[in-house]
């Protein structure tokens, strides 16, 4: 999967923005209701655990703080379909992953929605803003 045109293709399809980072990852600016937006980065990763090439996709929501009510987000991420909340130098993220093999088109795109649109709400949820 060439994962930098699909992210630029539906980076159009969708009105958002896009910019590659390199040959591997990608970010998208996904436009959300209320004049809203939230960065997805896509990376395409090999996994050592299964030994199979697969997609991240990735959201900051914000710092992470002592304050933080980590057991509400661990519940949260069983109401979840793709996307969970994970802890990654020092911010909280929502991310998800598929490996590129089984992936189609409309769940990458279902991915990156949850995951942008999950963010955004923990995001203004937690700090109030839109930050990311």
């Amino acid at each position: 999967m060439d994962l930098n045109a699909f992210m630029q293709s539906y980076a159009n399809e969708i009105g958002g923005t896009y910019s590659e980072y390199d040959t591997r990852t990608s970010i998208i600016i996904v436009p959300l209701p209320d004049e809203r937006f939230q960065t997805v980065l896509g990376t395409l990763k090999q996994s050592d655990r299964y030994d199979r090439l697969s997609i991240e996709f990735t959201s900051k929501v914000c710092k992470y703080s002592s304050d933080l009510d980590l057991k509400r987000l661990l519940e949260e991420n069983g109401n979840l379909n793709h996307a969970k909340f994970s802890l990654l130098e020092n911010f909280l993220h929502v991310e998800a992953s598929t490996f590129v093999e089984t992936a189609t088109e409309e769940i990458i795109k279902e991915i990156i929605q949850e995951v942008a649109n999950i963010a955004d709400e923990f995001e203004f949820k937690l700090t109030g803003e839109d930050v990311h």
